[in-house]
C-alpha cells in the first residue's frame, strides 16, 4: 500500500471482491441481473419488452428445437416455465442471451433480438444449457471443461452452425466446416463470460471436443434444419411411449 493511501473498510472490500468476481463470470454483460425487476405496467410500456415476450411465446409455441427441449427438460423434472424461467432484459450489445444457473433462468437480450429466428435459435441455446443445468452436474463457475462442453453441444445442437447461417456471415467451408464453425463459437461463448485467455479456453474445448460434439441427448441427432427437428421431436415422444410401456 503507498503511504498515504487509506485501506478500503472491509464493507467495501468485500463488495469489490464481490464486483470483480461476478464480473469474471459475465455479469457485466446482463447489467439488469442485480437490480430490482420493473412492475409488469412499466415494463410493457417499452416496445422492446413487448416485442421479445411475443417472439418467445412463438418460439416455445411453434419451434420444434425448444418443444423438444422442454419435453426432455419436463421429463428430466425440470419444468420449464415461461414466467418463471425466461427473463426479457437489456444487456451488452455483444450478447444475444445467456443462462443464469444462479437463478435458473434465461436471460433473452430484449435490445439484441430483432428477428423471429434469431429468437429462435437464442431460446434453444440456452435451453441446451439449461438441459446440461438440469440432467448433470455442471460446475459453470469454476471448470471451464464443463462450461466449455456445454457450449460446444449448444452450437452443435441449436442451429448456430448451419449452412445458411454460415453463409449469412460470409463463412464458407466444405469438409469439416460445421465441426469447425461449433468449436469457434464455443471458444467465442467462453471469451465473452470468463476472464481467461484464447490459449486457456481453446485448449478446454479441445480437451473435450469429441465427447461433447457426439453427445446429441436429447435430440439424438444434430438438426440441421427444422424438418430435422420435427423428426427427432417424433423420435424423442415415441421413444418415451415405447419407454413407457416396458
Amino acid at each position: 500500500m503507498e503511504q498515504g493511501e487509506a485501506a478500503p473498510p472491509a464493507a467495501a472490500q468485500n463488495k469489490v471482491g464481490k464486483e470483480e468476481e461476478e464480473d469474471d463470470l459475465g455479469y457485466r454483460l446482463f447489467p439488469e441481473r442485480n437490480k430490482n425487476p420493473q412492475s409488469f405496467l412499466v415494463r410493457s410500456l417499452f416496445t422492446y419488452h413487448n416485442k421479445c415476450q411475443v417472439m418467445l411465446r412463438m418460439t416455445l409455441e411453434t419451434n420444434p428445437y425448444a418443444q423438444l427441449l422442454l419435453e426432455a427438460m419436463k421429463q428430466s423434472g425440470c419444468t420449464v416455465f415461461n414466467d418463471r424461467h425466461f427473463s426479457c432484459e437489456n444487456c451488452d450489445a455483444c450478447v444475444g442471451g445467456g443462462f443464469d444457473s444462479a437463478t435458473s433462468q434465461i436471460v433473452l437480450c430484449q435490445n439484441n433480438i430483432h428477428r423471429q429466428s434469431h429468437m429462435n435459435r437464442v431460446v434453444t441455446h440456452e435451453l441446451i444449457h439449461a438441459f446440461d443445468h438440469c440432467r448433470a452436474h455442471v460446475d459453470w463457475f469454476k471448470n471451464v471443461k464443463h462450461l466449455a462442453c456445454s457450449e460446444i453441444r449448444a452450437a452443435n445442437l441449436s442451429g448456430d452452425c448451419t449452412l445458411m447461417n454460415e453463409i449469412a456471415r460470409f463463412k464458407f467451408g466444405l469438409k469439416g466446416h460445421h465441426q469447425t464453425c461449433v468449436r469457434d463459437r464455443a471458444i467465442r461463448s467462453i471469451l465473452a463470460v470468463r476472464k481467461i485467455s484464447k490459449e486457456t479456453a481453446e485448449k478446454a474445448v479441445d480437451e473435450v471436443f469429441g465427447a461433447c460434439f457426439n453427445d446429441l441427448e436429447p435430440f439424438g441427432r444434430i438438426p440441421h434444419s427444422k424438418t430435422d427437428a420435427r423428426r427427432a421431436f417424433r423420435d424423442f415422444q415415441n421413444r418415451d411411449r415405447y419407454n413407457a410401456n416396458l
